[in-house]
């Protein structure tokens, strides 16, 4: 009898354990999945902030957002992507005035850097924001608009506007500040934009096209606009 009232107690506390485990194993699954769509929630909404800094609503008339083409598998190579990212088209009467374009710098000094780079039709840059980041803070994170100024000297520039050969951080000859402290960030974030560019010079044709597949539906209310 009491080996049985034993045998009956450790099913019944196994019962109890696995129960509990299982339990415990969903509540941490369903949070995990929670803070996945909150992580990507919240870098959707950075996306779109950095998207309506570099092409203001008074600069464009359409969907930002939703007029999008794939960015060619030819170029993905040049811009540091794995495939299945967007080029958001900004127009003004129909007509495409200016692209942005994700791309990735892989040699930061913390890792890989992503950001979206801003090209007016006539080639040069409507604006660079980082999305994300692993610099180091206080040295590579002034990258960020928050933290320095330093992002908006890509401003009005093109592969002319410097010449070519001066798309270098200042330490390397070119024309680009780079940070106290931290030359390799800003070398990274200065060779990624420049190959950027050269990717929508060599496509521009195709990417300034207005025939492409495009979303015409106009801003809504609920949009966040900065």
């Amino acid at each position: 009898m009491l080996g049985q009232s034993i045998s009956q107690s450790i099913s019944k506390n196994s019962l109890v354990l696995t129960a509990f485990a299982l339990v415990t194993a969903g509540a941490l699954a369903l949070t995990n999945l929670g803070t996945q769509d909150r992580i990507a929630n919240a870098e959707r909404a950075a996306q779109q902030r950095a998207l309506f800094e570099i092409i203001p609503l008074g600069n464009h008339d359409n969907d930002l957002l939703n007029d999008t083409i794939d960015v060619p598998a030819s170029g993905l190579a040049q811009l540091g992507l794995s495939g299945g990212e967007k080029i958001h088209r900004a127009r003004q009467n129909g007509e495409i005035s200016a692209l942005i374009v994700p791309a990735m710098a892989h040699d930061g000094y913390s890792g890989d850097i992503s950001m979206i780079v801003g090209v007016n039709r006539d080639g040069t840059v409507a604006g660079v924001r980082i999305l994300l980041h692993k610099e180091t803070p206080g040295l590579g994170d002034k990258i960020e608009l928050k933290k320095h100024q330093w992002i908006l000297s890509f401003n009005g520039k093109s592969l002319q506007m410097p010449v070519i050969e001066e798309w270098k951080v200042k330490k390397d000859g070119g024309a680009f500040d780079q940070f106290a402290g931290a030359t390799i960030t800003p070398r990274a974030v200065v060779g990624q934009v420049k190959r950027t560019l050269e990717f929508v010079a060599a496509n521009q044709q195709v990417l300034f096209n207005d025939q492409q597949t495009m979303n015409t539906q106009q801003p809504t209310t609920g949009e966040h606009h900065e």
